[in-house]
């Protein structure tokens, strides 16, 4: 992770978490990554100054890593230092995958890297950044992109959903499910949610979506549908899709259905081999549809999805 002037703490604190610390909750006491800071100087002041980081290796450490991230910071107008660009440059030439957190995103279209390109950024930055970059495809209302290579996220918070998500592409769904656990985080906001709602005050005490989401997780694998969502909910489904657009950024059927992908992912991790099987108890139904919703979700047929993250040859089932 690129250190520069001026970086907001919360993003490296949110990198430090994920990828820096041990995973007591996998019982491994070593991390998942080897996390490197560095900067173009050996020191570096945060954000407004707060505090400031020493014994920052220099940016040659980019030259190893096989992900480089880029968070973001309040002086977005103000170009990057040429040797902050050129690292990130020198990175994504050897084929390094490059995150953005945030307003980073400024720093790889400085770098030249989104030309052409989906990306998104901070909401309040967006028509800065429009301006600054407008070759970049810019896509201010979601939490994350995802173009393989160079991925970016929205605001702050958005961090942990991109974080997460790579955890999930590198380790599995299983791996990224405790990870957000321990961090009582949501495990999986797919990165088409809008990065910010707007929340009247509401007619009634309560609308929370909370212990139907709850309810609903219990018996993912049973024929659920939004008209029983609602009824469950004692609202019509036209009320409880508008409660999931306003609390989640998604429709119940776009949630159900991710809830059921990740399921689906859990029992092939678990070495779950009958697409059958895995498909009925994660109420996808059918092979056809459960290979359908698999490649969508991770890019990766199951047997493709087994391969990476399924237990080795021989193993048994985990119930």
């Amino acid at each position: 992770m690129i250190i520069d002037e001026g970086t907001n703490p919360f993003e490296v604190g949110v990198a430090t978490e994920l990828f820096g610390l041990p995973r007591p909750e996998l019982g491994r006491p070593e991390p998942l990554y080897e996390l490197t800071l560095c900067g173009p100087a050996p020191g570096v002041r945060m954000n407004h100054g707060f505090f400031s980081l020493a014994g920052l290796p220099g940016l040659d450490s980019v030259d190893d890593a096989d992900t480089l991230i880029v968070p973001g910071r309040p002086d977005n107008v103000v170009p990057r230092p040429a040797a902050v660009r050129a690292a990130i440059r020198r990175a994504h030439a050897r084929g390094t995958r490059i995150v953005s957190f945030c307003t980073g995103t400024f720093a790889l279209a400085e770098a030249g890297l989104l030309d052409g390109r989906r990306a998104t950024t901070h909401w309040r930055w967006a028509d800065s950044f429009r301006e600054l970059h407008p070759k970049v495809l810019l896509e201010p209302d979601v939490l994350f992109v995802d173009e393989g290579d160079v991925l970016t996220a929205a605001g702050s918070a958005a961090a942990l959903d991109l974080g997460l998500h790579l955890v999930r592409q590198d380790h599995g769904a299983e791996t990224a499910n405790a990870v957000s656990r321990r961090l009582v985080f949501a495990a999986h906001r797919d990165g088409g949610q809008r990065q910010f709602v707007e929340r009247p005050m509401p007619d009634v005490p309560d609308e929370s979506l909370a212990p139907l989401l709850a309810w609903a997780q219990e018996r993912i694998g049973e024929p659920l549908t939004v008209a029983g969502l609602a009824a469950r909910a004692a609202v019509s489904p036209a009320t409880l899709h508008r409660r999931f657009r306003a609390q989640l950024g998604t429709t119940p059927l776009a949630w159900l259905t991710g809830e059921r992908v990740a399921l689906a992912c859990r029992l092939i991790e678990r070495g779950e081999e009958r697409l059958d099987v895995v498909a009925a108890r994660s109420g996808l139904g059918t092979a056809a549809n459960l290979r359908e919703r698999l490649r969508r979700a991770t890019g990766l047929s199951p047997s493709a999805y087994r391969r990476r993250f399924g237990p080795p040859a021989g193993e048994a089932v985990k119930t």
